[in-house]
């Protein structure tokens, strides 16, 4: 019998840079954006051929994924997960078309940079690579991607649904029913293949949101898994899974999600941008020369030998900047606090702030709980220019687009709108993205607005539950957005 598993997209709204170093914390917010892992056998029979993927985080997930379950069985159980393997492993592999640029798909048929656009494209849509045209092309082109963390989000979507056909866990389709033991085992796995597939200890949100949701995040510390990338070449991989599930793994997570009656809405990385006309397509996660992108990597460096280099005045802006991101989690927190004890006060306050700008939100306090709600979100709308301010503050200093004019001009535009609670640059900023916190039902109007300007939508929305165990298979139900798949035997 199949088993099909799934996990969510992020997009980090606080701790860009900060999330880095312990113990900086940051806001993730996982998305309805899922990438799902269908895994069967490859034979009826028991059969002695292996199977082998090309891809290195799946590669990884699995390699990790079986090494786990033989560490952590005894004999009798590891003759029936070698009968098991003997079947083979056929694992499918499908993500939504949210994860993938389909810009160029859009404009070849004519059609608008909606939303709706968007959601019109068939299932199973091809995805779009990058041409290197610095080199003429000859360098083979990068997956076109949006940003949401599609690496996290298969790794972890495969190791889950993996760990749950070898019986390693015990997954559940019901979010309130996961054992916080299974996703544990599910985290410290996934996490691992990661980090050794992509060569480097990273934070970590975007797998821990990937197995556990939106959050409040810590990262651990690195030596946890320090050990493990050197072992992985001289040490049977069942050994250094068994130290790496015995590590101590320091992370730090609460639970996070927005407020009610607030959406998220996001755009797509630009393949450039004109002075006033922002042309959101989408280029690969590391930017490539000439394509107007940002390299993540690269902006890190760069933020880190500034702070080598003039470390009083990086400690200063980074403390500025970490009391910001502070300010705007705890707002967002009162506001959830306030939903929760005067749901009508807060109610009709979010409904008629959604039809105004910021500057006319405190009219519409009445009474005192009203006049609560308000000043929460004009205090949350305080911390995000702050935010925004030190974080241009560190590219300047650094030498590095964080926020590029272009990006500061479309994201002052967004905040003046309607019914805008928050606008900024998500993780390590550039021109990859921005994203936009709207209340009630005004975030339709962001869209349009974007839209007339060249700037394409995505069709993603905050879901705080992270990976789940799914009922059937994607493909036979109408998710919230087209899939597209990749088949490995």
């Amino acid at each position: 019998m199949a088993v099909v598993a799934s996990a969510p997209g992020k997009v980090l709204i606080t701790g860009g840079y900060l999330i880095l170093e312990r113990p900086n914390a940051g806001i993730v917010l996982s998305t309805n954006a899922r990438f799902y892992a269908i895994v069967k056998p490859l034979y009826e029979q028991v059969k002695p051929d292996s199977c082998e993927s090309r891809n290195p985080f799946v590669e990884y997930a699995v390699q990790y994924a079986v090494a786990a379950a033989y560490a952590i069985f005894d004999k009798n159980k590891k003759d029936a997960l070698h009968k098991l393997l003997l079947q083979g492993l056929d694992i499918t592999i499908l993500g939504c078309n949210d994860f993938y640029s389909y810009r160029n798909q859009i404009e070849a048929r004519g059609l608008p940079l909606t939303p709706e656009a968007l959601a019109a494209l068939p299932p199973f849509a091809s995805i779009t690579f990058n041409a290197d045209e610095s080199n003429g092309g000859n360098c083979k082109p990068e997956v076109a991607k949006t940003g949401l963390g599609s690496s996290a989000a298969m790794t972890t979507a495969v190791v889950a649904a993996l760990l749950h056909y070898l019986g390693v866990v015990n997954l559940s389709s019901s979010i309130d029913q996961q054992h916080d033991g299974d996703l544990d085992m599910v985290h410290m796995i996934a996490q691992s293949a990661h980090c050794i597939a992509q060569g480097k200890i990273g934070s970590g949100f975007d797998v821990s949101s990937a197995v556990y949701g939106s959050q409040r995040y810590v990262r651990f510390s690195p030596e946890v898994l320090s050990s493990a990338q050197v072992a992985v070449k001289e040490t049977p991989l069942q050994e250094v899974i068994t130290g790496i599930l015995k590590g101590k793994w320091d992370h730090e997570r609460a639970m996070f999600s927005l407020p009610p009656l607030m959406t998220l809405v996001s755009k797509l990385k630009p393949f450039n941008v004109l002075v006033t006309v922002y042309l959101s397509g989408c280029m690969s996660l590391l930017g490539e020369p000439g394509t107007g992108g940002s390299s993540t990597p690269s902006m890190v460096g760069a933020v880190k030998k500034w702070q080598k280099s003039d470390p009083q005045k990086s400690q200063e802006t980074w403390k500025k900047l970490s009391e910001s991101n502070s300010a705007l989690e705890t707002q967002l927190n009162m506001l959830s606090k306030l939903a929760e004890e005067h749901w009508n006060a807060y109610k009709q306050v979010i409904e008629s702030c959604s039809k105004l700008k910021s500057e006319k939100w405190m009219e519409q306090a009445t009474e005192p709980t009203q006049e609560a709600v308000v000043k929460s979100l004009l205090g949350a709308r305080d911390a995000m220019l702050g935010i925004r301010y030190h974080m241009r503050l560190m590219g300047e200093a650094a030498g590095v687009p964080i926020e590029p004019e272009s990006q500061t001009q479309l994201l002052n535009a967004t905040m003046d709108m309607e019914g805008v609670l928050l606008a900024g640059v998500p993780g390590a900023g550039g021109f990859d993205a921005v994203f936009a916190v709207t209340l009630g039902d005004s975030g339709s109007n962001v869209t349009k607005a974007w839209s007339s300007v060249n700037v394409l939508a995505l069709l993603v929305r905050e879901d705080p539950h992270g990976v789940s165990l799914e009922s059937c298979d994607p493909r036979t139900t109408e998710i919230t957005s087209a899939v597209s798949a990749v088949h490995i035997e």
